[in-house]
């Protein structure tokens, strides 16, 4: 690929160093511009259209352009442009939003904690955990189980969560005490003549095995996200959580919910939580909180939680944690307008209905020779590509088939994220019918010309 010199791709390759990217690839294939946004669509520096299909990271909620956040950013900006929560330090809009939170809470929380990023806030989750069984005195209680393919983020104790092997090759993770526990996909891993609650229960029983194996004074939380987004978009099989809370609850291990991804309507309701019947005692949260329009991200503890870290602190004479930026007063300003208009749009009742369109037309898709699952709920979906529908044989990892799907995407205005060879889709809320049926035409368009390649390049499939 040829770069004008001073172009914006040649002085990003000169200087920028990205993440989750091949690095020695983007050297030759540099990166996509993209210089504005418009609801669900984003516009690259010659002007082309793209369908914002992941929202950004699964975060741009309320699409690319929307003046109420900007114009609350600049009120607070004004007002107040940062100041701190240490050292019994306040300020309105981080206590006006902490109120917030507690109030839409899908259980009942007793204070809340802010953070950056989606990373920061599980990373805060790991160290609650720790100070929590530390004030229980009870110091070897201390093994945080996640599981594999679940997504938790990339600081060092979050990564560590993280149950993907390219979050933990080479980076020397994960570190002590984090275990993981079965991938509870139906799909890939229930056995033959297996149903769903069977299956269910197998995935709780082998939980079971674990915190037995391990000893249950040691085990001292369990993480999960609702959905697994970055893992695949995984929907928990039928019961599942219902029976992993219930092995939780007989060993005293405490129930993380990661509602970084599946938080703020994603799924059809405010909290993936409630679409699946999870009752956590710790609850992160990013993303959407603030429509990605500037970073925070925030922790919800139940009272026991909260009471935990008021003894220890008391003992220890300070809760020693916290960042520079905890409830940066323009983000928590932008956040808590993120959350009004949720309300005025009646956003539930939003997904609802375009939701019901948009997983109608990917089950659509689970027809097409190349796809073997199609799973999703609310907003978010995938499907996964299989060479062989009948044995749920995957492709040869080389041939590269979700990157090549996501490159001929691009390439026909559709911007996806390839898990491997599943496809994932996670539009902003504000999506309309109009624009979903152009999305399924793009992935249309898009499906067939794979199909074709592979056809012309010999690789059998169906």
């Amino acid at each position: 690929m040829t770069f004008v010199p001073n172009s914006s791709s040649a002085r990003d390759i000169a200087h920028h160093m990205h993440p989750y990217t091949n690095l020695k690839a983007h050297e030759t294939e540099g990166p996509l511009v993209i210089t504005g946004g418009k609801g669900v669509h984003v516009f690259d520096e010659d002007g082309k259209d793209y369908i914002e299909a992941m929202a950004g990271l699964w975060s741009v909620s309320l699409g690319f352009n929307e003046k109420r956040l900007v114009d609350a950013a600049i009120k607070q900006m004004k007002e107040l442009p940062y100041y701190h929560t240490f050292t019994h330090k306040s300020h309105l809009p981080s206590i006006d939003l902490a109120e917030k939170l507690k109030s839409v809470a899908p259980v009942d929380m007793s204070k809340v904690i802010f953070q950056n990023s989606g990373s920061e806030a599980n990373d805060t989750v790991v160290k609650l955990i720790w100070y929590f069984w530390n004030a229980q005195n009870k110091p070897e209680k201390k093994k945080i189980i996640s599981r594999i393919k679940g997504y938790h983020g990339v600081t060092v104790a979050s990564a560590s969560l993280t149950g993907l092997p390219n979050n933990h090759r080479d980076f020397d993770l994960p570190i002590a005490n984090i275990l993981h526990a079965d991938c509870p996909h139906y799909y890939r891993f229930g056995l033959e003549g297996e149903s769903e609650e069977e299956f269910a229960t197998r995935m709780a029983d082998n939980l079971e095995k674990l915190i037995l194996k391990e000893g249950p004074e040691t085990v001292g939380a369990f993480i999960a996200e609702p959905i697994m987004g970055a893992g695949g978009v995984i929907v928990p099989p039928k019961t599942y959580f219902e029976k992993i809370q219930a092995v939780l609850k007989k060993y005293d291990v405490l129930l993380c919910a990661d509602e970084v991804i599946c938080g703020f309507w994603r799924t059809g309701n405010y909290w993936g939580s409630q679409t699946f019947g999870l009752k956590p005692d710790i609850l992160s949260c990013a993303k959407a909180l603030s429509s990605s329009y500037l970073p925070i991200s925030a922790v919800m503890v139940n009272e026991r939680v909260y009471q935990a870290c008021v003894t220890e602190s008391e003992k220890i004479g300070v809760f020693g944690h916290g960042y520079t930026y905890s409830g940066h007063p323009v983000a928590a300003a932008v956040a808590l307008e993120t959350l009004k208009i949720y309300e005025e749009r009646d956003m539930g009742a939003h997904v609802a209905k375009v939701g019901a369109i948009l997983q109608k037309g990917f089950a659509a898709f689970a027809s097409h020779p190349l796809i073997g699952e199609v799973r999703g709920t609310g907003l978010i979906g995938a499907m996964e590509m299989v060479q062989d529908k009948k044995t749920r044989a995957a492709f040869d990892p080389k041939l590269g088939v979700g990157a090549k799907f996501a490159k001929i995407a691009q390439k026909n205005g559709l911007i996806v994220r390839a898990i491997g060879d599943s496809v994932a889709t996670c539009p902003p809320l504000i999506i309309t019918e109009e624009e979903i049926g152009e999305m399924l035409s793009r992935y249309t368009k898009t499906l067939d010309e794979v199909a074709a390649q592979l056809k012309a390049d010999g690789v059998s499939f169906g």
